[in-house]
């Protein structure tokens, strides 16, 4: 965790290029999914699957520059917005100092059983309010 905004840094895999050499496209949102655990933590602390409180509504993921193999990766994870019953989590790659890619999923705190949407309980809220995107 790094200021505002949850941090893992990693190297890609050789597997995770394409044939012109570029990380693959399809790569970004699996390592998008990947460093949002610490927000379904807040939901699920154990990560336990029986006991998951959250779907995914929504998936938006921007390109802007290419990235390589060799080269580490940053993802920084934010919220973006927090609404009612969901929120979106915006994320970004970072290599060689610039942000290569961004994204938001939608989520949904969200009752199985039911199959409804719930409300966000207010102590969840407030720890996602500690991680809201700065306006740029």
């Amino acid at each position: 965790m790094s200021n505002n905004y949850f941090l893992e840094k990693f190297n890609p895999r050789f597997s995770d290029t394409d044939a012109l050499g570029h990380i693959n496209n399809t790569m970004v949102p699996v390592w998008f999914e990947g460093a949002r655990d610490e927000v379904f933590r807040w939901f699920t602390p154990t990560l336990n699957l029986s006991e998951w409180r959250l779907i995914l509504a929504k998936i938006e993921v921007s390109f802007h520059g290419q990235m390589y193999y060799g080269k580490a990766i940053e993802v920084r994870t934010y919220i973006g917005r927090i609404g009612s019953s969901s929120f979106d989590v915006y994320q970004e790659l970072w290599q060689d100092g610039e942000v290569k890619s961004s994204g938001t999923a939608v989520m949904v705190h969200f009752d199985y059983q039911q199959q409804k949407a719930q409300k966000i309980p207010e102590e969840i809220a407030s720890k996602m309010a500690e991680y809201l995107k700065p306006n740029s």
